[in-house]
């Protein structure tokens, strides 16, 4: 029988806790619940899903009630991890050894969520990690490269496709937080040492605070009321900030990549 391939990673250390990725989970299953419900072969990869599956399984609790007939495939480097997790396979919940070539054959993923596994990784790797895990997904597929802290509170992600990064989104659970900028150390690799005078990161994040605290008479509403109107004033003061009140109510704000795109490109190195 011919070996199989080697996967293409790194064993990251796994760090994991429950409802961790709701915030991310909640954005795939809102902004992005279309192309779930519209792709031909409905199949979701979890990659990297850590010591423990407990984010992969409420990733699959969470897509199939998006669509009936969701696959959830988890994928880990780690041989042992893969095998701990087979006690919580089902119908529509697997797991296998694997890496950023996605071993799922002949199928292509309409989605791959990637959470803290790229922040593990020199910053030169990551634009071949996109592109290999890109190359695999669906036509209109996407890859969530995305961070967080250790309770889900505070998380920022890109979406990529084939073409490359997209959307840069920030969410934070309202009172969780001083100022916009606290999410800084949650930004994607591509963009955390970016985060300094004259890059478009940094220019952004400052934006957000000067609004965030020139909306300070607002707080008497609550930190969501205050978010809100922060976002209107990115908007207003010239930001394409995307979606609306729905969305923002929920600590999110999201912008095309091209706001905050390295000013040297994201695929040069650092």
């Amino acid at each position: 029988m011919p070996s199989q391939p080697r996967p293409v990673g790194s064993i990251t250390r796994g760090t994991t806790n429950p409802n961790r990725l709701r915030r991310a989970d909640r954005y795939l299953t809102g902004v992005l619940a279309p192309v779930l419900r519209r792709a031909h072969d409905p199949l979701v990869v979890d990659l990297g899903f850590g010591a423990a599956p407990l984010t992969t399984l409420e990733l699959a609790d969470r897509v199939q009630a998006v669509r009936g007939g969701v696959e959830v495939l988890g994928i880990e480097i780690d041989p042992e991890r893969v095998a701990a997790a087979q006690v919580h396979a089902r119908p529509g919940l697997s797991f296998r050894r694997g890496g950023f070539e996605l071993p799922t054959g002949t199928r292509s993923p309409v989605f791959v969520r990637a959470f803290n596994v790229l922040r593990q990784y020199p910053v030169e790797e990551v634009p071949a990690a996109w592109q290999l895990a890109c190359s695999r997904l669906a036509p209109d597929g996407v890859l969530m490269d995305g961070t967080c802290d250790e309770i889900g509170r505070l998380a920022t992600w890109l979406c990529c496709t084939a073409q490359g990064p997209q959307t840069f989104t920030v969410s934070m659970r309202p009172g969780a937080y001083e100022r916009p900028s606290d999410v800084a150390a949650r930004l994607p690799k591509v963009l955390i040492h970016r985060n300094v005078p004259g890059e478009a990161v940094h220019d952004f994040l400052a934006a957000a605070d000067a609004i965030w605290l020139s909306n300070a008479p607002l707080s008497p509403f609550g930190a969501r009321q205050r978010w809100i109107a922060t976002c209107r004033g990115l908007r207003a003061a010239g930001w394409p900030v995307l979606h609306g009140p729905h969305r923002w109510r929920l600590g999110e704000v999201t912008v095309p990549w091209s706001a905050v795109a390295p000013h040297e490109g994201w695929d040069t190195h650092d």
